[in-house]
């Protein structure tokens, strides 16, 4: 009976699912009215105008009129989970993997699906100079960080190096005081990790030519070489100045985050071909150096032709309104299609994930969200959120729309199952 079952369960996962009626917007082309999305084993099989695609038979057809079908949203910096990397024993601190650290169990990733966020990066604190290894994951419903971690061709799990620069790496040594030691202590560690890389070329594989293990410098060998991208903290105009001096003197991959100045070197940024993942802050306050944070920076930085991301940096902005995050860059002036393509494949190349998602074709990952109206509407509600060809979220779920809503209990990760008790611990 039981392998019946199982049997069952994995003939409906590969049964075609077909979306029809929706507005569709795939990213890589025009929208599409009264849209096609067909689905089957967590690929995307077919997406365009009813008059094109042709639902295979036997499929699950699943009317969608008066919704609109958008590709899952990227974050590109977030911190849902509870991550912890380096410590305060350094300001630089390569070795530390945030996948050591993070509980998928946390209710911020029931939120973030509310949000109609399928990829994310999760990313350590930015406390230090380099706090560590981010981790670039799945939004699926799991119990253990492997099961949504996402992997490189290789098999190793897909992540970057978070680094940051002015205030917030600033403190007692051996922290730097100052943003000129700060700079320093990045190219001291830069320097010896090219040496590290020289020794191990001259070695060529030979054991006894090896130099001896260090996993601080072999994480920062694999960003000179390119396999990790740095996502970089940094706000004041000079600041993103200095990564870009340090991007060009050791030639890593470098992708600048927050950015609340850029609009101040927009040209300087362009010229460097960086990508900026802005964040879009609706309230005052905040640290000193990012007070001149402005709406218009999307816009600036788009008409100057940077590729132009947006991320949470949850919870200083909640994933649930990311949508908002590219309404708001729209209200100061960038276009909707660039805004979109923001929360999308921008997002989906910072991560090195454009094969994968980003935009809604065939043979990328089936990661959409069916929204209640227009992207950038007021009234809008993500109502649907699917990744890999599974539902993960569901507004009309009464667990799900509390996740969605808040209210009592949304946020909190258990609550109390005792028979005698209230949630004070007072017997009742």
């Amino acid at each position: 009976m039981t392998l019946l079952l199982v049997a069952v369960v994995a003939e409906a996962q590969e049964r075609p699912i077909a979306f029809v009626g929706a507005r569709i917007y795939t990213i890589a082309g025009a929208p599409v009215d009264d849209g096609v999305l067909v689905v089957q084993g967590g690929k995307i099989l077919a997406v365009g105008p009813a008059a094109r695609v042709t639902v295979p038979a036997g499929a699950e057809t699943r009317d969608v009129r008066g919704r609109v079908l958008l590709p899952g949203l990227v974050d590109t910096h977030s911190h849902i989970g509870g991550p912890g990397a380096a410590d305060q024993a350094d300001p630089v601190q390569p070795e530390c993997r945030v996948l050591d650290a993070i509980n998928v169990r946390d209710a911020g990733f029931q939120k973030a699906q509310a949000g109609g966020l399928t990829t994310v990066n999760i990313m350590p604190g930015s406390g230090h100079l380099l706090s560590g290894q981010t981790i670039y994951v799945k939004l699926k419903d799991a119990t253990s960080i492997e099961d949504v971690a996402i992997r490189n061709a290789d098999g190793t799990i897909a992540g970057g190096m978070k680094m940051a620069n002015g205030t917030n790496s600033q403190k007692e040594a051996p922290f730097p005081g100052t943003r000129g030691k700060s700079a320093a202590i990045i190219r001291t560690r830069f320097v010896a990790a090219q040496e590290y890389k020289r020794k191990l070329d001259a070695a060529k594989g030979d054991a006894e030519k090896m130099p001896e293990r260090d996993l601080a410098k072999e994480a920062l060998v694999e960003v000179l070489d390119g396999k990790r991208v740095v996502h970089h903290h940094t706000h004041r105009h000079d600041d993103v100045l200095t990564v870009l001096r340090l991007q060009r003197e050791f030639g890593f991959r470098v992708v600048l985050h927050h950015v609340s100045e850029a609009w101040k070197v927009a040209d300087e940024i362009a010229a460097a071909k960086a990508p900026c993942s802005i964040i879009v802050i609706d309230s005052p306050g905040g640290k000193h150096e990012a007070v001149d944070l402005d709406w218009k920076t999307g816009g600036v930085l788009e008409k100057a032709g940077v590729l132009v991301g947006f991320h949470t940096d949850d919870g200083i902005t909640d994933s649930r309104l990311f949508l908002r995050s590219g309404a708001l860059a729209v209200r100061a002036g960038m276009s909707p299609t660039a805004a979109l393509y923001g929360l999308t494949m921008a997002g989906a190349r910072m991560l090195d994930l454009q094969d994968r998602v980003g935009t809604l074709e065939p043979g990328k990952d089936a990661d959409f969200i069916l929204l209640s109206g227009e992207p950038f509407a007021v009234a809008t509600l993500v109502q649907e959120t699917w990744v890999e060809g599974v539902r993960v979220f569901d507004r009309s779920d009464a667990q799900d729309r509390l996740w969605a809503e808040g209210g009592y209990g949304a946020s909190r990760p258990q609550a109390f199952t005792w028979c005698c008790y209230d949630d004070e611990g007072v017997e009742e």
